[in-house]
């Protein structure tokens, strides 16, 4: 038997192009361009022929490797609900080839990456287009920090040292419109949570999670909309606004700050009146 690879110059050919994603949540989902659906290494890939990427192109240079994937919402598992929720942003992708007929005789990999934002509705014929970026987009981050006058930590990894147990509560949503989200969280401060984060535990937006941005009075206002009806379950995150003051007065944490406070910025001269 010819190898998978060298089969794309057969006269006949038994090829189809095949998608596992990998969500955020631990989800797997496979797909396939063939009529019927493919057993492949133990899960069922779910035909979906309506799926079609860009060209893809490989290369031996650390260029960032990107493409697109459009695909019409004909699979059940991928919804627009889930799409608009951001279910798929920056899930796990791989893009390979098998001989229908045998399925688990061997894969000829075409692409592997995460994929980026995902949007949907955008045309009659394709229902969503997600952005694709190989593994060499890691090369694109800039790896050395900068001086700031704010934290580089996260509150509660391993450089801020918080403790989170006692700042992370299981809460109940009271009501929940446009304007924001309010929750039943007696004894705490609404303040408290902004910059922190959002994560719906029970109900159709299960596992979404946002990030809290400002109050609105007794409201948490997301940096994205969060429709979950009142007597949902979440959990909520304290946060924190990164500054020297609030890390020394708030936390007591002043000793594993990550920025530089008082190093001067380039508003030095403008801080002193002229002679």
């Amino acid at each position: 038997m010819l190898p998978l690879g060298e089969r794309l110059t057969a006269d006949v050919t038994r090829l189809a192009l095949c998608w596992r994603l990998r969500r955020s949540d631990g989800i797997a989902l496979g797909f396939t361009t063939h009529d019927r659906p493919l057993q492949i290494a133990g899960m069922r890939h779910e035909s979906a022929p309506g799926m079609t990427p860009s060209a893809i192109v490989s290369s031996a240079d650390l260029a960032v490797d990107t493409m697109d994937v459009a695909g019409a919402l004909t699979a059940d598992a991928i919804t627009a609900a889930d799409l608009a929720a951001g279910r798929y942003d920056g899930a796990a992708i791989e893009i390979f080839m098998v001989d229908w007929q045998q399925p688990d005789a061997g894969r000829q990999m075409l692409a592997r990456g995460h994929l980026g934002s995902v949007e949907a509705g955008l045309d009659a014929d394709s229902g969503f287009v997600a952005s694709f970026r190989g593994p060499t987009a890691a090369l694109a981050i800039t790896a050395v920090e900068s001086y700031s006058p704010q934290c580089r930590a996260e509150l509660g990894d391993r450089r801020c040292r918080v403790a989170m147990a006692a700042r992370t509560r299981r809460l109940v949503v009271t009501r929940s419109s446009d304007d924001g989200i309010e929750l039943l969280a007696p004894g705490a401060s609404v303040a408290d949570f902004i910059d922190g984060r959002l994560r719906v535990l029970v109900g159709p937006m299960a596992g979404i999670e946002r990030r809290i941005i400002a109050a609105n009075g007794s409201l948490l206002v997301p940096d994205e909309a969060l429709p979950i009806a009142p007597g949902t379950a979440v959990q909520v995150w304290e946060g924190c606004d990164k500054s020297f003051e609030v890390c020394r007065n708030r936390f007591g944490n002043a000793l594993n700050f990550q920025g530089e406070p008082h190093v001067p910025g380039a508003d030095l001269l403008t801080r002193f009146g002229a002679d």
